[in-house]
């Protein structure tokens, strides 16, 4: 066993008591993404229009501009949508369904910390059915107020169909908002809210609008909404399951469970119960389980023992670092 494995396990035996209980049995049970073409599944979205199926990509598809969706139950993809109209992607991390029948796309990821003077978000109509096809999408580009950064997590809230990115800094990120309508021929700025005390891989809105969640490798908050333009307030800590590269969260339509997924080949999505969730069938977002009231920490989460904050570091650089050398 290498010095890396040995790290690995070492979490495996130090965090298992900082993940939450698996949720109830309520039909929405985890599966496993067995396509072989899915090996990067970075971000993850409940289908409005297929209740029980998931939208999922990889980072870097070599076959073009990718979505899948993916049968919660069996695990198999039911349909392949290739994007027209939005050139060629760079690095696709995020993905969520808003409330007026779009899916929404976020190629806002940069491995390089931040160098990119742009990034984009791709919006195309959710198929009414499912089946392979070739979608027009339109092509948003984004900019952030204070500057280039690296984003994994981008959310549509439920209710107003704002679009939210959180970006992706080992000492606590910051949450952006966009702008109220956007200009598919202009630049869209993104304005900075406020810290989000995570190093954050991905987050979405609960189905009521009331939450959100955003989780990173090893742990998650949830905030409480406050509105449009101001800052969510910290309400308590995820219960997020330990895996292997903790990429992706989204509710289950009802609102009732949060979805967990992981990068890498035949990867997991595991369910857990979402504590004091909203479900209204306003679609996928994010939501919170997990210790409500506690407002301190920063970091990946101000919760986690110094211990734990260093090996989460540690497999996180490791993962960074494997997936830099694999594209360079």
């Amino acid at each position: 066993m290498g010095a890396l494995s040995v790290v690995g396990a070492g979490a495996l035996l130090v965090l298992a008591g900082a993940t939450g209980p698996a949720a109830a049995d309520d039909g929405h049970d985890g599966f496993t993404i067995k396509d072989p073409r899915i090996i990067e599944s970075s971000g993850l979205a409940a289908s409005r229009a297929h209740p029980g199926v998931y939208w999922t990509h990889n980072d870097q598809d070599k076959n073009g501009a990718l979505l899948y969706a993916v049968d919660g139950k069996t695990g198999e993809t039911v349909a392949t949508i290739t994007m027209t109209g939005v050139g060629k992607p760079r690095d696709v991390e995020a993905v969520s369904v808003g409330a007026d029948g779009n899916i929404y796309v976020g190629d806002i990821g940069d491995n390089l910390g931040g160098t990119w003077s742009h990034v984009w978000i791709y919006k195309l109509p959710e198929p009414k059915k499912l089946g392979d096809r070739t979608v027009r999408a339109t092509q948003y580009t984004v900019k952030y107020e204070d500057g280039a950064r690296d984003a994994e997590a981008l959310m549509v809230h439920p209710k107003t169909g704002r679009i939210y990115i959180a970006d992706k800094k080992e000492e606590g990120g910051s949450l952006y908002e966009g702008p109220a309508q956007m200009s598919a021929s202009g630049v869209n700025v993104f304005k900075r809210l406020g810290d989000t005390d995570l190093w954050t891989t991905d987050g979405a809105f609960s189905p009521d609008g009331k939450q959100l969640a955003l989780r990173g490798y090893l742990g998650g908050v949830s905030y409480t909404w406050k509105g449009e333009g101001k800052k969510p307030e910290r309400q308590g800590r995820l219960s997020v399951p330990l895996q292997r590269q903790g990429e992706s969260v989204t509710y289950t339509l009802d609102g009732t469970t949060l979805m967990y997924g992981s990068e890498g080949e035949q990867s997991q999505v595991e369910p857990v119960e979402a504590e004091g969730a909203g479900g209204d069938n306003a679609g996928s977002g994010g939501g919170s389980s997990g210790d409500a009231g506690d407002g301190g920490g920063s970091g990946i989460d101000g919760d986690l023992k110094v211990g734990a904050l260093t090996i989460a570091v540690v497999l996180a650089a490791f993962f960074g670092l494997r997936r830099l050398f694999r594209r360079r």
